[in-house]
């Protein structure tokens, strides 16, 4: 009999990428547009697998309740896991993860973010398609020669790394562990947050959501940045504290700000809500912003991305029931 596996918050690329990959499988996959919540967990009574994303929820309750329904596995197809409850989950189920779809697709978005904000290529779109060709207020800088400042030193930014020394950039990492072979190879330095936030002109968060970097990006680290900093994030949305960055904003202190992610994401992103009015206070003041890129949580969006999370995410369940586990999430 075919293992079954409940999926929440799909969307049709998740179906069509999902299908095509379970031709290899053979899954019983029951796919369920909502997010995985206390109001539908029911939906999860006798099967063996339930596959998750991002602004799936996954808290202490509802782990309580997939365990109550027999659930031993929580397969998420992303590489966050800053929405389970890991301490409910242990001797309850097991939690795997995809490590690593595609880190070119988050590296190659981030430079886009880079690029888009520096030069003013959405703002310069929308002049030219009403009309307007002026240059005027559409001066951006060379890349060549400015500094970034990498915090987090993972496969994602590893491959950005790369990607900027190709433009002739200097580069300053923190990572709390750091890779000083890399770096060697690579010619770069590790350094102190502060020695970072007062050297860099971008800075770009590749680190993870933790107890120790929620809200990292705050009114005292925006102090000690340059004057006009550019600070990119497509990690995860609380790293940054919103309200610090908007102040950093209005009185200029930050230049511009490229964000994939956002700290109350879950309301917003992955649908459309076009014919609404966005009671965010917060999210709608920042898109005000015309040094501002808010986009949403699209950085790991391609073609190869989408076939990796599938072929990872199913083999990892297939590998469960076979009494291997590959890819577990544990509490450290």
């Amino acid at each position: 009999m075919a293992l079954k596996i409940a999926f929440y918050d799909t969307k049709p690329y998740d179906e069509r990428s999902f299908k095509e990959a379970n031709e290899k499988y053979g899954f019983d996959i029951r796919y369920y547009k909502g997010r995985l919540n206390l109001n539908n967990v029911v939906l999860t009574k006798g099967v063996d697998a339930v596959c998750i994303f991002v602004n799936d929820t996954a808290d202490a309750e509802v782990i309580q309740a997939l365990a109550d329904n027999g659930v031993k596995l929580l397969a998420l197809r992303c590489a966050g896991y800053n929405n389970v409850d890991l301490k409910a989950a242990k001797d309850k189920m097991t939690i795997v993860r995809v490590p690593a779809y595609s880190p070119y697709a988050v590296a190659e978005y981030t430079l886009a973010l880079m690029l888009s904000l520096n030069r003013k290529i959405p703002r310069a779109t929308m002049r030219t398609r009403d009309g307007n060709f002026s240059l005027h207020g559409l001066m951006g800088f060379d890349m060549h020669g400015k500094t970034v400042g990498i915090i987090g030193t993972g496969k994602i930014a590893k491959i950005l790394i790369k990607i900027l020394k190709g433009f002739g950039m200097n580069i300053i990492a923190y990572d709390l562990f750091p890779d000083y072979n890399f770096a060697r190879e690579n010619h770069f330095i590790y350094a102190s947050l502060d020695e970072l936030y007062k050297a860099s002109d971008i800075i770009s968060l590749h680190c993870p959501l933790t107890e120790q970097t929620k809200y990292l990006i705050n009114d005292y680290s925006i102090s000690k940045m340059k004057d006009g900093v550019m600070i990119i994030n497509t990690g995860r949305g609380q790293l940054i504290h919103t309200n610090a960055l908007i102040e950093g904003l209005k009185n200029k202190k930050v230049g511009y700000a490229g964000l994939d992610v956002y700290e109350e994401e879950s309301e917003y992103f992955y649908e459309d809500v076009s014919d609404k009015i966005i009671d965010d206070d917060t999210l709608a003041r920042l898109l005000s912003f015309n040094n501002v890129i808010v986009t949403s949580h699209q950085a790991f969006f391609t073609k190869e991305a989408l076939v990796n999370i599938a072929n990872t995410t199913l083999q990892n369940i297939k590998d469960f029931h076979e009494g291997k586990i590959e890819n577990e999430v544990t509490i450290s």
